[in-house]
């Protein structure tokens, strides 16, 4: 069967890119990481999703972007703002999804996987300038150019599935593969209980999703 790494945060999109790649026939490796994000409580909701949608083998790595801080998800002294912002919002965590890319190269390389899947999106994102179409196609480029096995002959793909894709769509795409978006976790500051805070632009984007898919929203708000 043909592998794949799925970066998975835990979230609507993420979760539904892993349903995405399980319905291409893909065994699927599901990865997540505690960056020091304020939201952690994701990751007890990546590991209980990758257990139910039968992954194959689900890893979470530590790595501590705190250190570097720069964003409101790994820097307490920034507030999550409730407001949206114009530009690139202080919620961009700098270098993110290439560090997280890297490294599931990495394990895609170890496992002989031919694919990497992300969920990132560029209708609905949030001025996050690595949710692009040419920063996926770039990092494909490199991908193949820096492992041994893309020297050798074996080129991996990057795909990102929801990348044109409205929230509502992405919604909708799920809700068709059976996604149980109850068990997703999206806001930026959910408390201990997995409860969302409503207000921030994650809350709001995902809120507005599922008005315009015309789908009942599971999320528990505080």
């Amino acid at each position: 069967m043909k592998r794949a790494v799925i970066l998975l945060s835990g979230g609507l999109d993420s979760v539904t890119t892993l349903a995405i790649a399980q319905q291409q026939g893909f065994e699927c490796y599901t990865l997540s990481f505690d960056y020091g994000q304020r939201h952690d409580v994701e990751l007890k909701a990546a590991t209980k999703i990758s257990k139910k949608m039968d992954a194959k083998q689900h890893k979470v790595i530590a790595i501590n972007l705190r250190s570097i801080g720069g964003s409101a998800l790994t820097d307490n002294t920034i507030d999550v703002p409730d407001h949206h912002e114009e530009g690139i919002p202080v919620t961009y965590v700098p270098a993110r999804n290439t560090v997280f890319l890297s490294i599931a190269l990495g394990w895609a390389e170890v496992l002989k996987a031919e694919a990497i899947f992300v969920g990132v999106n560029a209708v609905d994102y949030s001025g996050y300038p690595d949710c692009r179409p040419e920063f996926i196609e770039a990092f494909e480029k490199l991908a193949n150019l820096a492992t041994k096995t893309g020297v050798e002959g074996q080129q991996l793909t990057v795909h990102a599935p929801l990348i044109t894709m409205t929230k509502a769509e992405i919604i909708q795409k799920g809700s068709a593969l059976g996604v149980d978006y109850s068990q997703t976790i999206s806001c930026y500051q959910a408390n201990n209980e997995g409860k969302a805070c409503g207000k921030c632009d994650s809350c709001r984007f995902r809120k507005q999703g599922f008005e315009q898919a015309g789908i009942a929203d599971p999320t528990l708000y505080i």
